[in-house]
C-alpha cells in the first residue's frame, strides 16, 4: 500500500473558503497562512460558521503574504497589514492579535450581515495547543485547537457511499487528504511522515455543525452528521478525521510520500 499526499488545503480566513494548494510551507504554527486571519464580533469573540454561516461565502486569494477577500455582490478587497493590537477570544484562549483596519471591517460587516472586524495573528503569538495532547512550545494560530487536520480519501469515499448524495471534501475542512489508505486507517496512525515533515497524530476530530454547511452557499442540511452518528458516535460526539501536530518545518507538496511511523489501537464507536 503506497500512501501519498493527494490534496493540500489551507483556510486563510478562519471559517472562510479553502484554498487548494500544490505546495505549502510549514512554520511554527503549521501550514503557512492557514487560519492566520479571523473575523471577530463586536465583543471581540471569534466568529465561525457554527453561528455565522455566511462566512462560507467569503473567498480568499493569496499573493505572497497578502490576503484578498471576495464575496458575491461586493468588490474584492486587499487586506492591509494589521497594526493596532486587539485582544480577541478564540474558545477559551485570549490572543493578542493585529486589527486590519476600518475599511476591511466595513467590508466584512457587509459580507456577513453583522458587525465584524478582521484580525491577523502575529508570527510571535504564543497560543498553545491543548496541553494534554501536545508538548511545551507547540503552537497554533486561529485553528480551533491543532495545526493540522488529516483525512484519508478512502474514508470520505466510504462515508459518501453510505449517504444518498455525496459531499465534497471541503465540507470537512482538512489540511491534508491522504490517498492510498484503507477507509479509516488514519484512526490507528499515531505518528506519520509526510514528505519531510514528521507529525504526531494526537486525537480524532469531533465533528460539528460546520460539516452540514454548504461551503458555497452557507445553506445547512442534516448530512453528514446524521450518517456519521450511525457508525462513528462516541461520548456524545461523532468523529471523522484526525488532528495532528508537526514536529518539523519545511515544505509539503502534493504527491509527497506518506509513511506511518507508529500505530495505535483503533477506537471503538457506539
Amino acid at each position: 500500500m503506497t500512501l501519498r499526499l493527494a490534496e493540500l488545503r489551507v483556510h486563510p480566513l478562519k471559517s472562510g473558503r479553502a484554498l487548494v494548494m500544490d505546495r505549502v510551507e510549514v512554520d511554527a504554527f503549521g501550514p503557512r497562512h492557514d487560519r492566520r486571519w479571523m473575523a471577530v464580533g463586536a465583543d471581540d469573540v471569534f466568529l465561525s460558521q457554527r453561528r455565522t454561516a455566511a462566512l462560507a461565502r467569503v473567498g480568499t486569494r493569496l499573493e505572497g503574504d497578502a490576503l484578498t477577500l471576495h464575496a458575491a455582490g461586493l468588490p474584492a478587497i486587499r487586506v492591509p497589514a494589521g497594526h493596532a493590537h486587539r485582544r480577541v477570544k478564540v474558545w477559551k484562549d485570549t490572543v493578542d492579535a493585529l486589527d486590519c483596519g476600518d475599511e476591511v471591517a466595513g467590508w466584512l460587516t457587509a459580507a456577513l450581515g453583522e458587525p465584524a472586524r478582521l484580525v491577523h495573528i502575529p508570527d510571535d503569538a504564543l497560543r498553545a495547543v491543548p496541553p494534554e495532547h501536545g508538548r511545551p512550545g507547540d503552537r497554533v494560530a486561529f485553528s480551533d485547537a491543532f495545526p493540522f487536520l488529516v483525512l484519508s480519501r478512502a474514508s470520505l469515499d466510504d462515508l459518501n457511499g453510505r449517504m444518498e448524495a455525496p459531499l465534497p471534501v471541503e465540507r470537512f475542512r482538512p489540511n491534508l487528504v491522504i490517498g492510498g489508505a484503507d477507509p479509516y486507517a488514519e484512526d490507528t496512525w499515531r505518528r506519520i511522515r509526510v514528505g519531510e515533515i514528521v507529525m504526531d497524530v494526537v486525537k480524532p476530530c469531533a465533528r460539528c455543525l460546520v460539516t452540514t454547511t454548504d461551503q458555497r452557499t452557507g445553506e445547512r442540511g442534516k448530512e453528514p452528521l446524521r450518517t456519521l452518528a450511525g457508525y462513528r458516535r462516541r461520548d456524545g460526539h461523532v468523529w471523522f478525521a484526525q488532528n495532528a501536530i508537526h514536529r518539523d518545518r519545511g515544505t509539503l507538496r502534493v504527491g509527497d510520500p506518506v509513511e506511518v511511523l507508529e500505530f495505535g489501537p483503533a477506537p471503538e464507536f457506539d
